[in-house]
């Protein structure tokens, strides 16, 4: 009995990691296949043979870089995934709206729309039906079955008790809305998971880059708030209850500015964009943050009258600056990362930072060990939260799921090869 689980768990881990790689990868040849995956060429034959039959990967067309066969003898055929054997639709949650993401097995995104839902005030107590009542539109339109939807992810911002599926604290959604995942699921017959918005992030490098990003890093998101996404050992960190990694809300200066989260002196009290406009417009540290909400061309205005001289300004993001090194340097001193990235809208403004946040990393921890961590800046423009929720769920798919031959049937192809439609490339 214990060979026969042994040779069902090895069978089951070589599934998955064949799935895996044509989902990084991209269509392959069997011989690349094996040569990436460094399985035999019997493991490969027998494995893909097993995919082809059950309609989770299909031939497609050898791409260009692919090696091409000399001489005579048939050509070979690449293998891809069968775009239309699943689905996964992301859900992130917003200011009183939620976006739903659309994508199917193969990694290529169908739609993605925006809806209106109230999320916080009275209304926000009928979040969950409405969301469901939603969804059941949104899949019915676009001719989606339930059952080719294996789960629904969704992405909130602020802390999510992953034990009951209660939502402990957020900065756009009121807690009224009560516990997600277990209605909503009950209510579409769904699978549903709820987690922080930013722990998304951290899972889209990691899709997207598991060598680079694969160990242990932190993802650092800076706009409207200060978030932060947490891998330790290349697992995604959320703590016991699912509220670990909160950088923004550990303290910078006890008793000082008031924080979203009610409290006083936060990192984010310091570095988010209302903090930033607090500082430089006659505001009380003490003004609710809740009333105070620049948009972008209001920090961008603020940030070239920074580089043109405004003492004033320019003083508000050095002290935004010192925040972030201090906090990071508690962040290095305990978990010791690989390196760490920064993203978001706010890091426009890194440039007006940069000085303080060296200046509180090098006051805040010891040289060497600062030292041993990259730090670099990503692209702003990069919605990594999206990248995330759906390359989560994919590989879920590809491991829990797919890696396993007893899983539900896949209906067979109507069409012969995979749809070659836009896909959110490597990332997904």
């Amino acid at each position: 009995m214990q060979n026969k689980a042994d040779t069902e768990l090895v069978r089951r881990q070589n599934r998955g990691l064949v799935l895996q790689t044509l989902r990084r990868v991209g269509p392959l040849a069997r011989v690349e296949l094996g040569r990436t995956t460094g399985l035999s060429p019997a493991t490969i034959s027998a494995i893909t043979a097993d995919l082809i039959s059950e309609h989770l990967i299909v031939t497609a067309s050898i791409d260009e870089k692919a090696e091409r066969p000399t001489g005579r003898g048939r050509p070979r055929v690449a293998l891809a995934l069968n775009a239309d054997a699943a689905f996964v639709l992301g859900v992130k949650v917003s200011l009183n709206s939620v976006t739903l993401i659309l994508c199917d097995y193969g990694g290529h995104l169908r739609d993605r729309t925006r809806l209106a839902i109230p999320t916080t005030g009275p209304e926000a107590k009928e979040f969950v039906p409405r969301l469901a009542e939603a969804i059941r539109g949104y899949l019915d339109e676009r001719g989606v079955p339930h059952r080719k939807l294996p789960e629904i992810p969704i992405a909130v911002p602020g802390v999510v008790d992953e034990t009951t599926g209660r939502l402990i604290w957020s900065p756009t959604v009121s807690v009224e809305v009560g516990a997600i995942p277990g209605p909503l699921s009950e209510a579409l017959g769904i699978p549903v998971s709820v987690t922080n918005d930013v722990n998304m992030m951290g899972q889209a490098l990691n899709s997207r880059d598991p060598r680079r990003y694969g160990g242990t890093f932190a993802v650092i998101f800076i706009a409207y708030g200060v978030g932060m996404g947490l891998y330790i050992g290349g697992r995604l960190f959320s703590g016991a209850f699912g509220s670990g990694a909160e950088f923004g809300h550990t303290n910078h200066i006890p008793g000082g500015a008031l924080c979203r989260c009610g409290r006083r002196g936060c990192v984010e009290a310091y570095v988010a964009d209302y903090a930033i406009y607090r500082a430089v417009t006659n505001l009380p540290p003490d003004a609710p943050p809740a009333d105070i909400d620049p948009d972008a061309a209001t920090m961008r205005a603020l940030e070239e009258r920074a580089r043109a001289g405004d003492g004033r300004i320019a003083a508000a993001y050095h002290q935004a600056g010192l925040a972030l090194g201090y906090g990071l340097s508690r962040l290095l001193a305990l978990i010791n990362p690989e390196r760490v990235a920064f993203t978001g809208r706010g890091l426009a403004a890194f440039d007006l930072m940069e000085k303080g946040f060296h200046t509180g990393l090098e006051e805040g921890l010891v040289a060497e060990i600062g030292r041993m961590t990259e730090i670099e800046v990503l692209s702003p423009e990069d919605d990594l939260v999206d990248v995330g929720i759906l390359a989560g769920a994919l590989q879920r798919l590809d491991r829990d799921i797919f890696a396993s031959a007893d899983h539900e049937p896949v209906p067979g192809l109507r069409r012969p090869v995979a749809r070659p439609t836009s896909r959110l490339g490597a990332d997904v």
